[in-house]
C-alpha cells in the first residue's frame, strides 16, 4: 500500500447477467493522495465488470510497471491488462505485448483519449477496446463514495445498474475500438 494512501472498503453484490457472474466481493482499495474520486470509482467498476479468477488491483498510481487492474492465471502469467483513466500509448503497447487482452476504462472523453494515441505504436491496437460510461455517471457515483461503501452492481445487456450507499444510478457501457477511431 502506498504511503499516505487512504483505504476504502467496498462490500459489493455483483450480478453480471451478461457473463453469468454472481459474486459477493469485499474490496479494500488504497486511494493514493493524487488519485481523484472519479479515477478510484472507475477503477472499482473496471474490477467488477472484468471480475474473474485471478483478478487483482495493482499498487495503483505508484506502480509504473503494472496497470490499475490485472488478471493472472494460476502460473502467474498476466492474461488481462486493464488500464484506467488516460494511459499513454507506450503503456498500452507494453501491456498489449504482455497480456492476452488489453482494456481501458475511462472517466474522460474516450474520443479525445483515442485521438491522443493516433500515429503511435501500440501492439495489437485493433484488439484494444476503450470502455466509458454515460456523461455524469462516474461523477455522480464518486460523489456518493464513503470510506466504507456498500454497492450492488447489476450488469445486463452492457448496461450498469448501480446502487451505491443508497443512491441508484445507471449507465450504458460504451465501447470504442482503437481501430474504429
Amino acid at each position: 500500500m502506498a504511503a499516505g494512501a487512504t483505504v476504502h472498503t467496498f462490500s459489493v453484490n455483483l450480478a453480471d447477467v451478461d457473463r453469468g457472474v454472481y459474486e459477493e466481493l469485499s474490496l479494500r482499495v488504497a486511494r493514493h493522495p493524487s488519485e481523484t474520486d472519479a479515477f478510484m470509482m472507475t477503477r472499482v467498476l473496471a474490477y467488477c465488470i472484468e471480475y474473474e479468477e485471478g483478478i487483482a488491483f495493482s499498487e495503483g498510481i505508484s506502480a509504473t510497471d503494472e496497470p490499475a487492474v490485472l488478471v493472472r492465471d494460476r502460473t502467474g502469467r498476466v492474461t488481462a491488462w486493464i488500464e484506467v483513466g488516460a494511459p499513454d500509448a507506450e503503456r498500452l503497447h507494453y501491456g498489449s505485448r504482455l497480456a492476452d487482452r488489453t482494456r481501458v476504462y475511462t472517466h474522460r472523453d474516450p474520443a479525445k483519449l483515442v485521438a491522443s494515441w493516433a500515429g503511435k505504436r501500440i501492439h495489437q491496437a485493433d484488439a484494444i477496446v476503450v470502455h466509458s460510461f454515460d456523461a455524469g455517471f462516474i461523477d455522480a457515483a464518486a460523489s456518493r463514495l464513503e470510506r466504507r461503501s456498500t454497492m450492488t452492481l447489476s450488469i445486463t445487456e452492457r448496461r450498469l445498474y448501480l446502487e451505491l450507499n443508497g443512491a441508484t444510478l445507471d449507465s450504458a457501457v460504451h465501447d470504442l475500438a482503437l481501430d474504429a477511431a
